[in-house]
């Protein structure tokens, strides 16, 4: 009987290059991104300026974390206590806790076929809830049909805060994920396409979001120090009315993000390959059903969801325990029980008036997922995809 025996949570190391500066940060003690000499570009500015000319983008905030930056998006983009924020049913938890953290509402959209947000859902709820913001996730690296998401958001005013914690470096149309919408938000915490263990992106076209994004992040009067923001007048009266949430990024983790942040789009062709491979032993299985991806999506594929249409959820579990015994680590989407990273909408019970999403229950009920770490060669990718199909086919 074939075994995998490798783990599923082992990251490449962090490049050489980023050790050594790292290193140097250290030496230096000078860790916190203020701590500069007059017009020296620390290196979270480096950092700052890099991801936003990656993305092509005029302004960029490097945060503590990716959860940060989705709470200082809604906070800079003027959402107050009690507005309504469109958002995925099918997400992770830190997207509704954003929501929730800033007082407002989360307005939960059903899940398509295709494992995007759905569309249809989306218009009929942005017209009867008369939200004006959008919480948008990319969820597992699955871009929606962006062309129609924007035509949406014109048609109903709303302002579009895309997470991108799974789509660094994808785009739709040869458009990069994250510069379709007002403000993005990207994280680099381990799982993610780069690594600092936690940290994460605010990029955004708007002078003003941005100039309350430096202020919230714990800018203190720092802010003419930063150089990948908008100019010292932008400031003028934000910096009075904008409070301090203190979620900086630190010199250190800005050290070895740089190199990967370099190295992003051969990663993420690394990441497709294998992604690839399994995919193509899955569509050999009848009884596997993993959605075509369109033409127009150029994805990042970190990790791979797929469908078990007609298994129960007994059935469920017994694939995951099975795949499990030959080390081949599933995760449920359907699971009444929130497990590791995965929970279900109707766990979230700080949720108030929680809707009855039977189309989401559907779908998710026979939704499995797996990361697929760069640690894995194209050969191991066989080897789990050969596993995976002879437990499900029996």
């Amino acid at each position: 009987m074939k075994q995998f025996t490798k783990s599923f949570t082992q990251q490449e190391s962090i490049p050489e290059t980023g050790i050594e500066a790292a290193v140097e940060v250290m030496r230096s003690g000078r860790l916190h991104r203020y701590n500069t000499l007059p017009d020296e570009k620390s290196e979270t500015d480096l950092l700052e300026i890099e991801f936003a000319e990656y993305q092509g983008v005029p302004y960029a905030l490097a945060c503590s974390s990716g959860g940060y930056a989705l709470h200082v998006a809604m906070r800079a983009a003027g959402v107050e206590a009690g507005d309504k924020v469109l958002c995925n049913a099918f997400t992770l938890a830190p997207v509704p806790g954003a929501i929730h953290n800033s007082g407002a509402v989360p307005v939960l959209i059903d899940v398509a076929e295709d494992y995007c947000i759905d569309l249809d859902d989306l218009e009929r709820k942005a017209e009867a809830s008369g939200a004006k913001y959008l919480m948008l996730s990319h969820m597992r690296g699955h871009l929606a049909d962006m062309d129609r998401i924007m035509a949406i958001c014109e048609r109903y005013s709303l302002f579009l805060i895309e997470d991108c914690a799974h789509t660094m470096g994808a785009s739709w149309n040869g458009k990069k994920s994250g510069t379709f919408g007002d403000v993005a938000c990207f994280s680099t915490q381990t799982y993610k396409h780069i690594n600092s263990g936690e940290g994460g992106f605010l990029t955004t076209r708007h002078p003003e979001v941005m100039a309350r994004a430096i202020m919230h992040s714990g800018s203190y009067m720092l802010f003419e120090r930063h150089f990948a923001a908008p100019p010292k007048e932008v400031f003028e009266q934000i910096r009075y009315e904008t409070p301090n949430y203190s979620g900086r990024m630190d010199n250190l983790r800005a050290a070895i993000l740089r190199p990967q942040l370099a190295d992003l789009e051969t990663q993420c062709e690394r990441w497709n390959s294998r992604y690839r491979i399994l995919e193509a032993l899955f569509n050999q299985s009848s009884a596997i059903n993993i959605p075509a991806r369109p033409d127009a999506e150029h994805f990042v594929a970190s990790s791979i969801q797929f469908s078990l249409p007609g298994f129960t959820a007994e059935e469920i579990q017994e694939v995951v325990k099975r795949c499990g015994e030959r080390g081949v680590i599933l995760k449920w989407f359907g699971d009444a029980i929130p497990r590791d990273y995965t929970s279900r909408y109707d766990s979230w019970r700080y949720i108030e008036d929680m809707p009855q999403l039977p189309k989401t229950e559907r779908i998710l009920s026979t939704l499995l997922d797996m990361r697929i770490p760069l640690t894995f060669s194209e050969e191991d990718c066989a080897l789990i995809g050969e596993i995976i199909v002879e437990v499900v086919n029996g």
